[in-house]
């Protein structure tokens, strides 16, 4: 089992609930940016237009690297108000001005026999550039893990639902996120994107598949194509639209950051960077993209557990040009 897969399956069943953001071009580049904080283990990385970067971390902490800053610093902390555990997907979203975030039940404290279930998942909005909390939006029964959100043309926030084989919708100004599919083939969804053609990307991460969904409307029903891989994935996570035809992937199992080329129903993989540490999210700031390592061998293997992981990086990579 990948380790994203162990992941998921540590936290309750009753409420399994489970990265980056295309940004426009920011003039100068500064390398790698490291994550100010101990057992980070982000999940995913996204990025402003503006050219900040966020990433989340198992502790609840959303960290933020302000344009042009080489150090990403607490933005967001937990507390009573944003009720923030362990953050997964993140997502800026310069048009809406809005920070998203998945807000997952904490696996790896201790458990007291007979305690009630936590609390669901949520997904939580905050200002983006003061942090203000905005709004919290638990996840349908019967739970899941919220693990990405993805962003619309009319403004609704998309949610995967990993272990529920769920995709929810925040509709635009809304109350409560809604179920708008649910399909066996969603079982083990994690990365999700909109393309330029208005369809719903995503990857499944217990498949190591990637596939095209056209979303229900006017009674129509949601329209699945699997797309061909030039190559086969490892533990795909992280997916990022970055304009035409062109996603980033981040792929944990494989330790991977790739550029993928979608023709039709077919998929081309270029890799960017391999040898990662379970690398989970990914995100682009003007040309370079950038790569988180969670590094979660240290929360699971007997060996690694309680050792010092290193720091926490995103890690930079030059994007090629088309």
């Amino acid at each position: 089992m990948s380790a994203k897969g162990q992941l998921i399956r540590a936290l309750p069943v009753a409420a399994l609930l489970m990265a980056g953001c295309a940004a426009v071009p920011h003039s100068a580049p500064r390398g790698d940016i490291l994550i100010d904080g101990t057992g980070v283990h982000p999940e995913s990385v996204t990025s402003s237009g503006k050219g900040a970067l966020f990433t989340g971390s198992i502790g609840g902490t959303i960290y933020r690297a302000a344009p042009g800053e080489s150090v990403a610093k607490p933005f967001i902390v937990p507390n009573s108000e944003n009720g923030l555990r362990s953050v997964f997907g993140v997502l800026a979203d310069s048009n809406s001005g809005r920070l998203w975030a998945c807000s997952v039940p904490n696996s790896f404290g201790p458990r007291v026999a007979g305690a009630p279930a936590p609390a669901p998942s949520e997904v939580v909005a905050f200002d983006l550039d003061s942090g203000r909390l905005i709004g919290r939006w638990p996840f349908p029964a019967p739970g899941g893990t919220c693990n990405d959100i993805a962003i619309a043309r009319d403004g609704s926030a998309y949610a995967s639902d990993t272990p529920g084989g769920r995709i929810l919708r925040l509709p635009k100004g809304g109350s409560a996120l809604e179920v708008t599919v649910i399909d066996e083939r969603l079982k083990g969804i994690d990365g999700l994107d909109f393309g330029a053609d208005g369809a719903l990307y995503w990857n499944n991460v217990q498949k190591n598949e990637l596939w095209r969904v056209m979303l229900p409307a006017a009674g129509r029903p949601a329209q699945f194509t699997l797309l061909e891989a030039s190559e086969k994935m490892g533990g795909p996570d992280g997916l990022r639209h970055i304009g035409g035809n062109r996603f980033l992937q981040a792929e944990g199992t494989s330790g991977r950051a790739t550029l993928i080329t979608v023709k039709g129903n077919e998929a081309r993989i270029q890799v960017l960077k391999d040898g990662l540490n379970s690398s989970p999210g990914i995100t682009l700031i003007g040309d370079t993209v950038y790569v988180v390592e969670g590094k979660i061998q240290y929360l699971f293997n007997p060996e690694l557990r309680g050792k010092d992981p290193g720091p926490f990086k995103a890690i930079a990579i030059p994007l090629p040009k088309p």
